[in-house]
């Protein structure tokens, strides 16, 4: 009984972990996606390229499309 209660609550303490770590990733790709947004002049091409992507992946998981 105990091992089994003990199995519950790692998982469910795993599960709280992993949405925490998606949750961190996200901030840190607005983050990012900010500094870049808020730089003055243009970007170079790799900056360009990365804006279009976090723009792309946050925009579609907002929209519920993965």
């Amino acid at each position: 009984m105990e091992e089994g209660k003990g199995r519950e609550e790692f998982e469910r303490i795993w599960y709280f972990k992993q949405e925490d770590l998606c949750r961190r990733e996200r901030l840190s790709k607005i983050g990012l996606l900010d500094r870049l947004l808020a730089k003055t002049g243009s970007l170079h091409e790799y900056e360009e390229t990365l804006k279009k992507k976090l723009i792309t992946e946050l925009f579609s998981r907002a929209m519920g499309v993965e």
